[in-house]
This record gives C-alpha cells, sequence and structure tokens, in this order.
C-alpha cells in the first residue's frame, strides 16, 4: 500500500509541474499578444490600403516578422517542417520553450513600440533579431522553472534563494 501511495504522489507532482509549464507556457503567449496588435489596428493598417478581409494578411507578416527573429522561420514553414505536430494541433508556439516565450512576449512589446514610432520593418527586423539572440543567451543560462514553487493550486511564486544561486 505503501508503495501506492508513493506512486501516485509521484504521479500528482509530476502532473503539476506540466500543468504548470502548460500555465506559465499560455500566460507568457498571451501577455503582449494584445499590446501588439492593437499597436498593428493602430499604426500600421490605417496606412493600408485593405479591404477588411485581407487585413489578416498584415498580423500574419508582423507575426512572422517576430517569428523569424526568435525562431528563425515563418509559421507556415514550421507547419510545412512539422506536419504530424500540425495534425495534433500544434503550433511554433505550443513546442518553444518557457523561455523563448518569455522572449517572444518581449518582443511583442518591443515591435509594437518601434511600429508606433514608425520604423522600418527591416530596422524592426534587425533589432528584434538582436534582441532575441541576446535575451534568449542570458535566459538559458538559468532553468526558471526550478525556481517556481507551487503555494497551492492556484498560485505560484518564485523562490527567489534558487533564482540567486
Amino acid at each position: 500500500m505503501l508503495v501506492i501511495r508513493e506512486f501516485q504522489r509521484l504521479k500528482e507532482i509530476e502532473s503539476n509541474q506540466y500543468n504548470l509549464e502548460w500555465n506559465v507556457k499560455r500566460i507568457l503567449s498571451k501577455a503582449n499578444y494584445h499590446i501588439h496588435t492593437d499597436a498593428i489596428k493602430n499604426f500600421i493598417l490605417p496606412q493600408k490600403d485593405y479591404d477588411k478581409d485581407k487585413e489578416w494578411l498584415i498580423y500574419a507578416e508582423e507575426a512572422d516578422l517576430l517569428n523569424v527573429a526568435l525562431f528563425k522561420c515563418t509559421a507556415k514553414d514550421w507547419r510545412e517542417a512539422n506536419y504530424e505536430l500540425v495534425k495534433k494541433g500544434m503550433n511554433i508556439r505550443d513546442i518553444a520553450s518557457i523561455n523563448e516565450l518569455a522572449v517572444l512576449s518581449n518582443l511583442e512589446t518591443l515591435n509594437a513600440e518601434m511600429i508606433m514610432n514608425k520604423i522600418k520593418k527591416t530596422f524592426r527586423y534587425k533589432r528584434l533579431k538582436e534582441i532575441s539572440e541576446y535575451q534568449l543567451l542570458i535566459m538559458n543560462e538559468k532553468d526558471f522553472m526550478k525556481a517556481l514553487k507551487k503555494l497551492n493550486d492556484k498560485v505560484y511564486i518564485e523562490n527567489q534563494r534558487k533564482l540567486n544561486e
């Protein structure tokens, strides 16, 4: 009976870690998405002469700008190379690491700021690529998932002692 309880306890811990990672990934994916799309809506779309049903092209272009800067491929390139994952309903962001998603969230904000400042796309791409490389280098030196401590089923905090090690 003791072995069964220990096995159940370990499975629960494992499940909580996967749920935590999934929740963190979802939050990071959504964090600055609206800031980014709002900048596109307010600063790029008014300058373009697109029909309403073609506006999605601009959003896709800007998303791919970030994808190429960070993942070095467009969403379409990734889908073509990962057909089995696409069949399961996954996309490039679903398989990204937490560090990559944190950087992506940062890039969304930075790109939105550059869009609002009317900075040309070629310069934005170059700068976003430099920033993503730098941030990933820094973030990959730490394992932030190990620094998260579960307080209860709804609240997570950073364990500062582990982050400072």
